[in-house]
């Protein structure tokens, strides 16, 4: 667990609550590793180019270069560690005031985690406002990616986005 503030001054609601190693090993296990840059679109020159454990490398596709590319297991490794403590540092900075338990912070790490903060700042929004429900029906509504110009429902973000959204649905534990 990570023990520290923002550095914003004054202390956040969430400052004390890190990843738990549960949900950190899901998301692991979630984002598969590839050891390769690939593009997420299912097949080259569609979608954004990505490497390793679903790490976006940039918007748009791969170039041949990248597509050639090999990624370690060490590299892949301490990727994920970095963005998973920059999502939980995101997180502590967007959700300052409202108190989340341990299942609605891993659930809002793993929606900064693949979704970005800029991404992610609705639902924290709401959930500042206290409004869980509908922060859950915003998660749930985060399904669609843009692929040749088109929005299309990402099939591996359905259920990702309803295991998020279920902590904000639940009573509070």
């Amino acid at each position: 667990m990570w023990n520290g503030n923002t550095g914003q001054g004054t202390a956040g609601a969430n400052d004390h609550l890190g990843m738990s190693a549960g949900a950190r090993a899901r998301m692991r296990k979630r984002e598969v590793d590839v050891y390769r840059y690939y593009d997420d679109g299912g097949r080259p020159g569609v979608g954004h180019c990505t490497w390793g454990p679903g790490i976006l490398a940039h918007r748009g596709p791969c170039t041949r270069e990248e597509l050639g590319r090999p990624v370690g297991q060490a590299e892949m490794d301490a990727e994920f560690a970095r963005r998973v403590a920059r999502s939980e540092r995101e997180v502590r900075n967007g959700v300052r005031k409202q108190s989340l338990n341990q299942a609605q912070f891993d659930a809002v790490v793993s929606l900064a985690y693949n979704a970005g903060a800029r991404g992610s700042r609705g639902t924290w929004k709401l959930v500042e406002k206290g409004d869980m429900t509908g922060a859950a029906i915003n998660i749930r509504k985060m399904t669609k990616t843009t692929i040749n110009g088109r929005l299309v429902v990402a099939r591996g973000l359905v259920s990702r986005r309803a295991e998020e959204a279920e902590p904000f649905l639940a009573p509070s534990r």
